[in-house]
């Protein structure tokens, strides 16, 4: 759906219209499920390939040379979140993407990271969580936790407002369709077998109290 683009969109003229004085951006690197210090080369080398779409979208919109200039100048930055820890974020247009990624803890330490003069985007998709099985996200908490704070606004995109290959927006679709017809699968499978389970109980009481009646 281009969240990304249009985040990095915002980024880039609250920049240029001197609303913020730098940008930074940031998504938690797990995609590939290997800790960072374990791979090789510095550290600019180990988190490119995690970055990359944040890069991709910089150079589509603002232009390599631009991008360089203004990274020299230490006014873009783009880093792991591991690396917001500790730090407070003044007067900076940040970007958290792949938020769906991050835990409760690492969505929190974020969010407390924000300084005054700044603004901040958080974009994810639910539906493409990387965490290890059973891990709960840190986007679902904060839709839930934050939802009624002043100056907290949500945006939520559809399958209608893909604006990729037309053939991803069909893909986007069917995937939908059937993620759909599986949780409602799901759901009358669990109610069931609650229904077995009753059944069973209720049949196991009858017993008992038949043997105790013959006593």
């Amino acid at each position: 759906t281009g969240k990304t683009y249009l985040a990095m969109a915002m980024g880039i003229t609250a920049f240029k219209n001197d609303e913020v004085g730098r940008i930074i951006l940031t998504r938690p690197a797990i995609e590939a499920g290997e800790k960072l210090g374990f791979l090789p080369g510095d550290l600019q080398s180990k988190v490119d390939p995690y970055l990359r779409p944040l890069y991709d979208a910089l150079y589509q919109i603002m232009g390599p040379d631009a991008y360089a200039k203004n990274t020299e100048k230490g006014l873009i930055e783009v880093a792991p979140l591991a690396y917001m820890r500790g730090r407070t974020l003044d007067n900076a247009f940040i970007i958290l993407d792949e938020a769906q990624n991050t835990t409760p803890a690492q969505m929190k330490m974020f969010l407390t990271r924000i300084g005054f003069g700044s603004k901040v985007v958080i974009t994810g998709d639910q539906t493409q969580k990387d965490l290890p099985s059973g891990a709960v996200s840190g986007l679902d908490v904060a839709l839930k936790v934050l939802n009624k704070i002043d100056d907290i606004g949500f945006s939520y995109l559809t399958s209608q407002d893909v604006v990729r290959h037309p053939l991803v927006q069909k893909i986007v679709k069917a995937y939908d369709a059937y993620e759909d017809r599986q949780r409602r699968f799901d759901s009358r499978a669990a109610q069931g077998k609650h229904r077995r389970v009753n059944k069973v109980d209720f049949k196991s009481e009858k017993i008992r109290s038949n043997r105790y009646e013959n006593k």
